[in-house]
């Protein structure tokens, strides 16, 4: 049995699968670096003495999901927690933005993460057993303007996930969504939020966070948010109405 961890060459991803190997479970990671891969894998493989396999995928590209299953498949693995932590942002107005970019983030954030879970998840409930952690992030809660494709992309992913959860714990298989505020990663420079007021301030690391999820996660929680102040924000959120919400996170991420 192994754990496969999706966007696992960077941030969160990374951390996560120290952490996974810390614990002395046998690591199947994609991502697009298979540079950066194949180092983990060196890494983590000497240092915690766990099996360590790398998959090239660029789930931004149709038809990514089904390749990547297919090519963990038939090598054999049988995946029993699946992490979909792949995702990115991008920060500007709509109508100022390329469409081509919020295409690809739509087939990465939300199509690619629905077919990894369906093509893993049958599987694990053919099996009776499994995890699976979909990582959305705390914009699931808020509509965003500057950030409007990506706010909605997490929160589909956040209601999917909490469906989920309730259609399959009868299979024995978990479901959970971790929701993390803004961190300490390369989404920044990828989300091109460097003049955004949201990074100014002091946030979590991947390691921060990553630990949190790590613990929550294998105590069956099924909504994971990192963070008292993130934990905060979200609830502050479900008291306002949309459009009050919706002008705060403008001022909040804002250029500076």
């Amino acid at each position: 049995m192994t754990v496969l961890i999706t966007g696992a060459s960077s941030g969160i991803g990374e951390s996560l699968a120290i952490k996974y190997a810390e614990a002395g479970e046998d690591l199947v990671l994609a991502a697009r670096s298979i540079e950066r891969l194949n180092q983990q894998k060196a890494e983590l493989s000497q240092k915690y003495g766990v099996q360590v396999a790398v998959f090239e995928s660029d789930l931004s590209q149709e038809g990514s999901a089904q390749k990547l299953y297919q090519q963990i498949t038939e090598k054999g693995f049988k995946i029993h927690t699946l992490i979909n932590n792949a995702g990115v942002g991008l920060f500007g107005e709509f109508h100022k933005t390329e469409l081509a970019k919020e295409e690809a983030m739509i087939q990465l954030n939300i199509t690619s993460l629905t077919a990894l879970t369906k093509l893993f998840g049958k599987d694990m409930i053919q099996r009776k057993k499994g995890r699976i952690l979909n990582v959305a992030s705390v914009a699931a809660y808020f509509p965003g303007p500057l950030m409007a494709v990506y706010y909605a992309s997490k929160a589909y992913v956040k209601s999917f996930s909490l469906a989920l959860s309730n259609e399959w714990k009868d299979f024995g298989v978990q479901v959970s969504v971790l929701c993390p505020g803004p961190t300490s990663t390369g989404f920044k420079d990828a989300a091109e939020l460097d003049d955004s007021k949201l990074f100014q301030k002091k946030i979590m690391s991947a390691e921060e966070v990553a630990n949190e999820a790590f613990e929550q996660f294998h105590k069956g929680k099924e909504e994971i948010i990192p963070g008292a102040m993130n934990r905060i924000q979200t609830r502050f959120g479900s008291l306002v109405s949309s459009k009050t919400a919706a002008a705060i996170v403008r001022k909040t991420q804002e250029r500076v």
